[in-house]
């Protein structure tokens, strides 16, 4: 495994606030991250914007309005976490399909493939800078545009299940499903767009708890206990 995408939900990253930042959550992930590049992996990174905004929070503004509202929540979220990132010891890049003023660089596949053969960990902030694409959507397609190896899928839940593991205690937790079923079963990994996009150009992912112990670490170094999503 040489490249990779990580994809961090934002509410994940709130951790028990469930809103804002909580540093210490995302200390552990850039501990975590500093392993995988020290040890010569290329780390690519797009966050979710949901503890700031849903992409529903308001009946009464335009849907473009309010995912445009979304994609400012992600690029506040990458300066933030690439900061702390950069406190532990890493090089970072942000990456927006955007002009941002000069907060982020604009996206392009070239430059993005230099920085990450610098060793500096890219954030793709912004989604894809249109409305009715989610960040699943951009991660997929990211990871697609660099040619990575795998999609590291960090969620609240540790894996992918028959049914909501919240709502249904008897519900079966898959090590191993591919894309299609996926899709068949409307499992809800991630959205439909993001699935056929995998589908599509074998994408395969990795799908695991955040909040577990060096899940991260363990997803890329044999000691993945999520769900692998095969193509």
């Amino acid at each position: 495994m040489k490249r990779v995408l990580l994809k961090l939900s934002g509410e994940a990253l709130a951790g028990p606030k469930k809103t804002g930042f909580d540093e210490p959550t995302v200390l552990q992930v850039a501990n975590q991250v500093k392993e995988l590049v020290d040890s010569g992996i290329e780390v690519s990174i797009v966050i979710g914007g949901g503890n700031f905004w849903r992409g529903r929070s308001s009946k009464n503004i335009d849907r473009t309005k309010a995912d445009q509202i979304g994609m400012l929540a992600t690029v506040m979220n990458c300066i933030y976490v690439s900061e702390i990132f950069r406190s532990v010891g890493m090089k970072t890049q942000v990456m927006t399909p955007f002009e941002c003023g000069s907060f982020t660089k604009l996206f392009s596949k070239d430059r993005a493939v230099k920085y990450l053969q610098r060793g500096e960990v890219t954030f793709f902030a912004g989604g894809t800078g249109h409305p009715y694409f989610s960040t699943d959507t951009t991660t997929v397609l990211r990871a697609i545009e660099i040619e990575a190896d795998v999609i590291l899928l960090a969620k609240s839940i540790d894996g992918v299940y028959d049914s909501d593991p919240k709502e249904n205690p008897d519900a079966k937790k898959f090590s191993e499903i591919s894309i299609q079923e996926v899709i068949d079963r409307k499992l809800g990994v991630v959205d439909m767009t993001a699935s056929i996009l995998c589908m599509e150009n074998k994408m395969p992912m990795l799908v695991f708890g955040l909040n577990e112990e060096n899940s991260i670490l363990r997803s890329v170094n044999g000691e993945f206990t999520g769900t692998k999503v095969t193509v």
